[in-house]
């Protein structure tokens, strides 16, 4: 049975709806997090510890982070793998071009594909720099996220990846909420509007909450 819904277009379509909420989720949170970086090295260092404490003593130190991470990674593999698949099979459905030319898509659906390599790409690269600090700029300090995140946007390099993917992360998400919505079968003509509207606020939130960050250590307002 499981198998079965797998195999079919519409199980990849909801497996991708599920774990892209998933995500949406996880960036909510990590984006309200990333903020209280304003409120000086003190808060956001203490914020960044407690993420390793969460559940002691019933948990160890660092067990629901990896639990998070586990859950986190599971949910982008599943997502991805899902995509390709999904766009191979169009791909096999369709394999010559239209006789008629297709409406124009919207900017955000056209971008769909390149936006979901570029933030792989910079997940990557953002585990490697403020994780484990294997590409970190400057000299990486362990239990200092403060500093390291200070660190990071103060190369134009970090800036300009960062500030990208979060672009993309704007699309990819005003684009696939609302696709998750007509996956599950929240959508409906009367529902439509709403849930663009809510599709347009989450992505322009979480864009300039992220972008935030880097542009406050730009601006000198982080230091």
């Amino acid at each position: 049975m499981a198998r079965a819904m797998w195999d079919s277009s519409v199980g990849k379509k909801t497996v991708m709806a599920v774990s892209g909420l998933i995500m949406l989720l996880y960036l909510a949170v990590h984006m309200f997090g990333n903020l209280k970086i304003f409120f000086g090295p003190g808060d956001f260092n203490r914020y960044g510890h407690w993420l390793r404490t969460i559940g002691e003593p019933f948990m160890h130190y660092e067990w629901t982070l990896w639990v998070i991470r586990v859950v986190l990674v599971v949910a982008v593999v599943a997502h991805a793998v899902s995509a390709y698949q999904l766009s191979r099979r169009d791909l096999r459905a369709r394999p010559s071009r239209y006789v008629h030319k297709k409406p124009r898509a919207s900017y955000a659906t056209r971008t769909m594909r390149w936006g979901g390599i570029i933030l792989a790409l910079f997940i990557v690269w953002h585990v490697l720099d403020l994780t484990t600090g294997t590409v970190h700029s400057g000299g990486f300090q362990e239990g200092h996220p403060y500093q390291n995140v200070v660190d990071t946007f103060s190369t134009w390099y970090g800036n300009v990846i960062y500030i990208v993917a979060m672009l993309a992360l704007g699309l990819h998400v005003r684009h696939g909420f609302w696709s998750a919505a007509q996956t599950l079968g929240v959508g409906s003509r009367t529902r439509d509007r709403a849930l663009k509207t809510v599709a347009n606020v989450l992505a322009l939130l979480l864009t300039a909450g992220f972008i935030a960050v880097p542009v406050g250590v730009m601006t000198g307002v982080v230091s």
